[in-house]
């Protein structure tokens, strides 16, 4: 054993023993508490729902089948098998039926369309239009006399026209 093994409890020597019977032995020391997290935690799910079969079929403590029942329980939820050969084939089949996109013509790399790929730009900026100094002037100059006109005239509530500009921009990688 190594020098640090004596510290280690006994589930955190159980599980280096395992990692090393499995070929692993470059790993961080937080990978042994991740494992015996996982490992406790499990447990723990396993015997509440022993627990739980074991009171409604109205015994006093948990027994085996109690425990194996839980375990496949959690085993029926958690996996699922794959499907049969034959399902895949037939799959692969109807899939296969389907001829793919039409390239894009260049040089380079042939890439499907525009719309098939993850290249075109994925998020939108609205920026207003700014106005030039002198009509932003002139345009406050109208409203104030427009204002004093509409004072005497019956008010209606007009949405005013937002006029912005949609910019789109490609994302790219950073280098690192």
């Amino acid at each position: 054993m190594a020098e640090g093994d004596e510290d280690l409890p006994r589930d955190a020597k159980i599980v280096k023993s395992l990692l090393k019977s499995m070929g692993v032995d470059d790993y961080e020391p937080r990978v042994i508490h991740q494992f015996l997290e996982l490992w406790y935690r499990y447990v723990v799910d396993v015997l509440t729902d022993a627990q739980v079969y074991s009171e409604h079929a109205g015994k006093s403590a948990i027994d085996c089948d109690d425990v194996k029942l839980a375990i496949q329980s959690k085993v029926n939820f958690s996996f699922s098998q794959p499907p049969h050969r034959e399902v895949l084939l037939e799959l692969a089949r109807n899939r296969n039926k389907i001829p793919l996109p039409k390239t894009i013509a260049g040089p380079g790399i042939a890439l499907p369309p525009e719309q098939d790929t993850l290249i075109s730009p994925n998020y939108q900026l609205a920026i207003p239009k700014k106005r030039p100094a002198q009509a932003v002037e002139e345009t406050e100059k109208d409203e104030e006399s427009a204002d004093l006109t509409q004072s005497q005239e019956p008010k209606t509530d007009v949405p005013q026209r937002n006029t912005s500009q949609r910019v789109s921009f490609p994302l790219t990688k950073r280098p690192k």
